[in-house]
């Protein structure tokens, strides 16, 4: 017997999330029908407005929700620094570890074949825009270890290296084949107190 047609579509939306195959979907999709109405439309409220309260800032295409981006404040940011990331989500990751104060920029992804996403897609025109308009002394490359990662660095280091930019990459302590996700602020302070060249 299948299941009623309204808990189908829950669970079809839960399985958008990466990492939730069906069996998990279909767990979180019992737990939230069993959750209080208040619960539920708290819930709904927060999702229906969410992209509204977050805004992305223009320059550096982080996350935040109120009238000034804070990572791109003139006067408490070190912009001899620029930090590029591939998801807003890595600045946070970051940031609670306390030990960076540059600029960041959040590429839109990582290169892969499989994915259809190639250099064109990095929108690298924006980046080198971004560079000389600030005058960064070097960029640190905080890409994931993975070969997606390691694809995207080795390009972004040739294009920049073009131009005379001084570009260094996350280091010890980064696993080969980890995602910043799954880093402990202990584990991404090291890396990059000891990011090198690339």
């Amino acid at each position: 017997m299948t299941y009623p047609l309204a808990l189908q579509k829950l669970i079809s939306f839960l399985r958008k999330f990466p990492g939730v195959g069906k069996k998990s979907a279909e767990r979180f999709a019992f737990q939230l029908i069993s959750w209080k109405e208040s619960d539920l439309l708290g819930f709904s409220n927060l999702l229906s407005q969410i992209k509204k309260d977050l805004l992305t800032c223009n320059t550096c295409k982080a996350l935040f929700e109120k009238e000034k981006c804070p990572f791109c404040d003139v006067e408490k940011r070190d912009f001899n620094l620029l930090c590029v990331v591939a998801s807003a989500k890595d600045i946070f990751t970051i940031e609670s570890t306390g030990i960076y104060n540059g600029l960041y920029h959040v590429i839109p992804g990582l290169l892969s074949p499989v994915e259809r996403f190639g250099p064109s897609e990095l929108q690298f025109s924006e980046l080198k825009e971004r560079l000389f308009n600030i005058h960064a002394k070097e960029v640190i490359l905080a890409l994931d270890s993975t070969i997606e990662g390691d694809a995207t660095a080795l390009f972004l280091k040739k294009e920049l290296n073009k131009e005379g930019i001084s570009v260094s990459r996350l280091a010890m302590g980064m696993p080969l084949g980890s995602s910043l996700d799954f880093l402990d602020e202990g584990t991404l302070s090291k890396a990059f107190s000891s990011r090198l060249p690339v």
